[in-house]
């Protein structure tokens, strides 16, 4: 049985009517920028993750961005963030004047180390990024006892965290502004990017619309220099349409990681730990295999689809070699990235396909 990694015409076969209607509807208002569509998502979407206010923008890199500037950093800061994320976290840091501060993560969970966190701090420290990756929550209340006691902001990454939650509460996974993408694969994914930045606090809130829209509360007049941040109306309507569904696809996305787990259980292939008390969403479902590349040259050859999240860690990466770290820097992170390799994922998976997919890993693993 041929399973892809993702598999989007799936999840729209199954909501077509609701979405064309949504978009159809975005057409014949002309209300393409702004408007209702999109502050009823907005107020929704906020809402629904715990926020009082919500921000859309063209997508997860811009909301980081704005997250960053609605807390005040500024060129100067610093802002401290997990090795292993996507580029786009610290390239937010990097378009806000700051600099990026890269510390190790946990290897169980491959989440930020609350302990490296308190170490990496400076006098020029302004802000802390706690990645969600792969849809699990970092371990917010530490990283929130951090803050208090330095007096840090907390700018939480949930790029991939949609509806994920601590202690069943989604509020407690989120910062002082939280940034969320909507890229088409993501758990919440519009028909392009898209992301939207929450937040409690009104003042930044207003900031961050500004900044996003040309630096103007009105038409014209202009308070910033901001940038060309909006997110469409389309995209508005499709992600509101979605998040109606989202948390029926959260639970059978939950349900296909517990299967795997139940699979690999005594097996070469290791998942990454969810942690006791967090709601993981399961973004991606990745795994530690032996041999990476060995497994995924099996795998295709089966049909299965595979991706690598992500294969070199940030400080690696020739965009940084300017923060002057070396292989070896940060030794969990690079030990464990070269194993991992994520599965098929997505609510429209039918057991017998996760069956197939963790017959055929074990097989490869073994």
């Amino acid at each position: 049985m041929a399973v892809p990694f993702l598999d989007l015409r799936a999840q729209y076969t199954s909501i077509k009517g609701e979405i064309d209607a949504a978009i159809a509807g975005v057409v014949e208002s002309c209300g393409f920028i702004g408007g209702e569509t999109l502050r009823r998502f907005e107020r929704n979407f906020a809402a629904y993750s715990g926020a009082k206010f919500g921000v859309g923008s063209c997508s997860g890199t811009s909301a980081l961005h704005l997250a960053l500037m609605g807390v005040g950093v500024k060129r100067g800061d610093e802002v401290i963030t997990a090795c292993n994320t996507f580029i786009a976290t610290t390239e937010a840091v990097m378009h806000a004047g700051a600099r990026p501060v890269l510390v190790d993560v946990d290897e169980a969970t491959q989440l930020i180390s609350p302990e490296r966190v308190e170490a990496a701090i400076t006098p020029k420290t302004r802000a802390i990024i706690p990645v969600h990756l792969y849809g699990q929550p970092a371990d917010m209340d530490a990283i929130r006892d951090i803050a208090k006691r330095k007096n840090l902001k907390i700018v939480a990454d949930a790029a991939q965290s949609h509806g994920s939650a601590i202690a069943g509460d989604r509020k407690k996974t989120l910062g002082d502004t939280t940034a969320f993408s909507f890229y088409p694969g993501k758990n919440l994914g519009a028909y392009g990017d898209a992301g939207l930045v929450a937040t409690d606090d009104e003042e930044a809130a207003t900031l961050m619309r500004a900044l996003g829209d040309h630096g103007s509360k009105e038409k014209y007049h202009h308070i910033y220099e901001g940038w060309n941040y909006r997110l469409d109306a389309i995209q508005a309507a499709v992600l509101d349409v979605k998040l109606k569904h989202l948390d029926q696809w959260t639970e059978r996305r939950r349900a296909h990681a517990a299967r795997y787990d139940q699979a690999f259980a005594g097996t070469a292939v290791i998942p990454i730990v969810a942690a006791p008390g967090r709601t993981h969403v399961y973004h991606l479902y990745v795994v530690r295999v032996p041999d990476r590349d060995l497994v995924m040259s099996r795998l295709k050859e089966k049909g299965i689809g595979t991706g690598i999240h992500y294969p070199l860690p940030l400080h690696l990466q020739p965009a940084y070699a300017h923060l002057g770290l070396k292989k070896g820097s940060f030794p969990v992170a690079e030990k464990v990235v070269a194993r991992i390799v994520s599965l098929p994922m997505y609510a429209e998976m039918t057991a017998a396909m996760v069956d197939e997919v963790a017959a055929a890993t074990i097989a490869a693993a073994t």
